[in-house]
């Protein structure tokens, strides 16, 4: 697979260029097997866990409106705390996804969910933890897919917040 043979991956190239982040595609790096977890994409670079952009879509709930999805762009170091995304995002409610909502508002796919290329902007916080690194790794578009950018570029491409989405108790070091 070259890096734009997949549609999902040129959408993320695409929107990548548009923003100035990348020339073409040449930041995205195609790995030799799917990577469906932060510490598989860790492995794979070589880098900590903790410098994995997790791209995680939940359904929010609002009083009187349809759920939308919230992404949480969420150190592979912990996990998001689902209280917490309701609280920073206003909603009622947040909960797990399925694989049908997340394809429909990303137009990708569980496991490969890049931080964007998708039909319309999506509500987005951004794990302060990431901010501890020069270089954090996110999925393009497909799961043997990712990009090099910075937590203050994921801000911008995203319009996201920086938040601590992570439970207190789980905003330090991996176990």
């Amino acid at each position: 697979m070259s890096n734009l043979d997949h549609p999902a991956i040129a959408k993320v190239a695409a929107a990548l260029v548009e923003a100035g982040q990348h020339p073409a595609a040449e930041g995205i790096r195609i790995l030799p097997a799917e990577v469906r977890t932060a510490q598989q994409a860790a492995d794979a670079l070589g880098v900590e866990v903790g410098a994995i952009a997790n791209s995680l879509v939940f359904r929010a709930s609002f009083e009187g409106r349809a759920d939308q999805p919230l992404l949480a762009l969420t150190s592979g170091a912990h996990r998001a705390d689902t209280g917490v995304l309701a609280t920073l995002a206003g909603a009622a409610r947040v909960g797990k996804a399925d694989p049908a909502f997340v394809k429909e508002h990303t137009g990708q796919v569980i496991g490969g969910v890049a931080p964007v290329g998708h039909p319309s902007r999506l509500i987005t916080l951004v794990d302060t933890a990431l901010r501890r690194y020069d270089v954090v790794w996110a999925a393009a578009g497909h799961a043997k897919s990712v990009f090099p950018t910075t937590f203050e570029d994921l801000l911008a491409l995203t319009g996201g917040r920086a938040a601590d989405v992570a439970a207190p108790q789980n905003q330090g070091a991996p176990p």
